[in-house]
């Protein structure tokens, strides 16, 4: 995403996966995706990922004219050719202006499909700052060609102010196994938080509730925290929670990368292969840069997750591409899990 902090760096059962749109059958997965990724795969910030009927669907942070400048979207029938497809949004919704000042686009949505809606989660921003805010959009179908697709806006979920520990972008839903629904977000500050959610509306289920903390860094004081873009997904009995570290919008010298820790419980804690906490840092590393002797797709991160209807996992991310100026680009990577439950992306 471009979010405050990131402009300085740029379900039980399927009911649980929440990106899961429909239990449809779908194609083996392609092994090797990245080398694959062909069409309109540049410019991509903080891919999201979701199947409905035979079309993938990847939404991302606005880049680009004619409404994608807001949240973009992109379309393929087999996750290697992508094109782009009509966006949720051709104006700023009604809120944003008067609730974050100075905002221009709209940055690292979450789309998941919820009591038969697609739920777009999206983030409103300003370069530095806190003051941020995570909407709400919903629609029936991702087909514009379908008489019920159209996207209605349904406002506000959760913001923050420069009073707030929290930086309220980078939102990711989930529903866990007793049927809670979650909202985990965060981007520097104090670190990653996770806000429940009312399952009925989208939105917080207590305004008043303090939110749990899952992932900061260690830092001296007064520094920020350099953590952000949550994603938790459930397999085997664990949740997983994907997050960011260092700094991403740098282009080819971007130092980002993904780091994946486990717990039995939504709320944590978290903690590594090795038992590290992800409150204090740690985790295992799942996304680093291509080897020194390659050196071509630079700080890969902000990664999201999907199973698609063969049961595969798959995460996707952006990267930055140093045989083109650095552009962020779409990354797509399925996840192999060894006999220790431990995946890795390949």
């Amino acid at each position: 995403m471009f979010s405050a902090d990131s402009m300085r760096r740029l379900a039980a059962g399927l009911a649980l996966l929440a990106g899961a749109a429909a239990p449809l059958a779908a194609q083996p997965v392609p092994s090797a995706l990245n080398s694959q990724l062909e069409g309109d795969i540049v410019p991509v910030h903080d891919p999201v990922i979701i199947r409905e009927g035979d079309t993938y669907h990847v939404f991302s942070t606005g880049i680009g004219p004619e409404g994608q400048g807001l949240v973009s979207h992109r379309t393929s029938p087999d996750l290697i050719h992508w094109e782009a497809a009509p966006p949720p949004f051709t104006a700023l919704p009604a809120w944003v202006p008067t609730t974050i000042p100075g905002a221009r686009n709209l940055w690292a949505p979450d789309i998941s499909h919820v009591d038969g809606r697609y739920r777009l989660y999206y983030s409103a921003s300003t370069f530095g700052l806190n003051r941020s805010a995570i909407g709400l959009a919903t629609t029936a179908t991702l087909d514009p060609a379908s008489p019920d697709y159209g996207w209605r806006d349904e406002g506000v979920v959760v913001a923050s102010s420069p009073e707030d520990d929290f930086n309220a972008i980078d939102p990711a839903f989930l529903a866990d196994a007793q049927g809670r629904h979650w909202l985990s977000l965060g981007s520097f500050w104090t670190g990653l938080k996770l806000f429940e959610l009312d399952p009925r509306t989208g939105k917080l289920l207590d305004p008043e509730a303090e939110p749990v903390s899952i992932a900061a860094r260690p830092v001296p004081a007064g520094a920020p925290s350099i953590v952000e873009a949550p994603y938790i997904f459930e397999r085997d009995g664990w949740y997983w929670l994907l997050a960011s570290y260092d700094y991403c919008c740098k282009g080819v010298n971007s130092t980002y990368y993904t780091v994946i820790g486990r717990s039995k419980t939504v709320e944590g804690p978290y903690r590594g292969k090795d038992g590290s906490s992800l409150l204090e840092g740690g985790g295992t590393i799942l996304l680093r840069a291509d080897l020194q002797e390659q050196q071509r797709f630079r700080g890969p991160g902000h990664a999201g997750h999907f199973r698609d209807g063969d049961g595969t996992d798959i995460i996707v991310y952006h990267a930055y591409d140093k045989e083109k100026n650095g552009a962020p680009t779409l990354r797509i990577a399925p996840l192999s899990w060894g006999e220790d439950g431990w995946p890795t992306a390949r």
